[in-house]
């Protein structure tokens, strides 16, 4: 099944991280803060740049069947194909600037989640990741902006929908195999040209949502959170809406105080309907369109945000928060120096991202959240 060409990096010589290398670009362990030397005992993969397909001809080489496929993900914008190649099914997901109001607010005009890909970070924890792409292409859509990523047909493995509590032992693979993602690539900066480290934090600012507002919400997203900003104004305590809503408009004290603690490589979006056990007890993770270096404490954060009705029965959030960094440690990341200060303020970075989602729902959530928020607000 032919897939790919060759790629300008797939000459590059492969790097582990997080020593430096062409193809991932990595930071030396020479260059490293105090923060970054917080691993005890690092066991760094080679990653292997991958070859590109040259074209969607190409990557679709030997289709039998192509249709339009409808998925779970109702907000997403993405347009999906269930195609047949060689008599295996596999899915396409196309990645356009046009249908995906984030690649928009970040300006992700070189498609970061194929380039991603190309550089070999899908493949930094192998034996605890299965990010089921085979192949992908640059060059989809408006102005060859887009890309597309052909995936193994992984629908029959991803969690269930709806908000049934996960079993104890999924949940609990999830948080080591995150914790595993972080602490595999630990002290590794990007200089690929992934997500932008403050972008994170950026989705639903006021300017973004501004914007969605002038193009006529071509996605259902920013309009539900326009709504959900108001209510959290109205709703949260007056110095954590104030706070918050201070951070929305200048996310710069936030990035920095963050900047000062340890980064790693983050898929960025640990919700439920990205996830799955593999036959072999790997974690299937897709959707990689967030990628990029951030604080390990953010995928924390945005998993117990939008998997809060998935968390095991009894299981709260601070028996979770717990439970990552003992994973972290289980890991060899030694947590001491920094925990206490990345943590707060990754959970406010979190209500800076779904405050308007916590104000849409009951007393007790929003109300732990602007608990959380106080906290990294007295960091700043």
């Amino acid at each position: 099944m032919a897939r790919c060409r060759d790629a300008a990096i797939v000459g590059e010589p492969a790097c582990s991280l997080p020593a430096r290398g062409p193809a991932a670009r990595c930071k030396g362990v020479a260059g490293r803060s105090a923060h970054d030397r917080s691993v005890l005992d690092p066991v760094p993969p080679t990653l292997t740049p991958r070859p590109l397909a040259g074209s969607l001809d190409e990557l679709f080489a030997g289709v039998s069947s192509r249709e339009h496929l409808e998925t779970r993900e109702r907000r997403s914008g993405s347009r999906f194909e269930r195609v047949r190649i060689d008599g295996a099914w596999y899915v396409c997901k196309y990645v356009e600037l046009d249908q995906d109001f984030t690649m928009r607010v970040t300006g992700d005009v070189g498609c970061r989640a194929v380039r991603a890909f190309a550089a070999g970070l899908y493949d930094a924890a192998p034996d605890l990741i299965d990010h089921a792409v085979v192949g992908a292409t640059l060059g989809v859509g408006r102005n060859g902006w887009g890309g597309a990523l052909l995936m193994r047909d992984v629908s029959e493995e991803l969690l269930a929908p709806g908000d049934e509590p996960l079993p104890d032992d999924v949940h609990d693979t999830l948080i080591h195999h995150v914790a595993g993602l972080c602490a595999r690539t630990w002290g590794w900066h990007d200089e690929v040209g992934l997500l932008v480290y403050a972008d994170r934090w950026r989705f639903f600012c006021p300017e973004a949502i501004d914007v969605e507002r002038a193009l006529g919400w071509p996605e259902p997203v920013p309009r539900i959170a326009a709504d959900g900003w108001g209510r959290f104004s109205q709703r949260a305590p007056a110095e954590v809406a104030s706070g918050v809503e201070a951070v929305r408009r200048d996310v710069g004290p936030l990035v920095a105080a963050l900047q000062a603690t340890p980064s790693c490589l983050v898929h960025g979006d640990w919700k439920a309907s990205n996830l799955g056990q593999a036959p072999d007890g790997r974690t299937v993770l897709v959707d990689w369109a967030y990628v990029g270096e951030g604080p390990a404490c953010h995928e924390l954060g945005w998993y117990l945000a939008l998997n809060r009705s998935k968390l095991p029965s009894g299981r709260s959030k601070e028996a979770v928060i717990d439970q990552f960094r003992a994973a972290l440690q289980h890991h060899g990341v030694a947590t001491e120096a920094w925990w206490d200060v990345q943590l707060p303020l990754a959970l406010l970075g979190t209500l800076v991202q779904f405050g308007w989602e916590k104000a849409l729902g009951d007393d007790a959530e929003l109300g732990w959240w602007c608990d959380r928020a106080r906290e990294g607000l007295r960091l700043l």
